[in-house]
């Protein structure tokens, strides 16, 4: 039995022992309930965020349909003059 212990690897027993520990710590945790104040206030900034963003993209989508409606409108010109000069020459 002896011959057995000599031949385990301290070293890697130790470290497996050390991350079950850590891991157990970690879940305690992170199942906190000062983690879960952490986790509902980040929640908030990014739904905060979310606004903010969705807010800008609208803005820009507006112009976006302003200026894609003003190059139909000078591309509509355009074929006019090019209608008027074909007809003048």
């Amino acid at each position: 039995m002896l011959d057995c212990l000599k031949k385990f690897d301290w070293k890697k027993g130790g470290i497996f022992a050390a991350g079950v520990a850590f891991g157990t710590a970690g879940i305690k945790l992170l199942t906190s309930e000062d983690a879960k104040k952490v986790y509902t206030h980040c929640t908030a900034a990014v739904l905060r965020m979310k606004d903010c963003v969705m807010d800008t993209v609208a803005k820009v989508q507006e112009n976006a349909e302003d200026i894609y409606e003003d190059a139909i409108i000078i591309n509509e010109e355009r074929e006019e003059e090019i209608v008027e000069d074909e007809i003048s020459d």
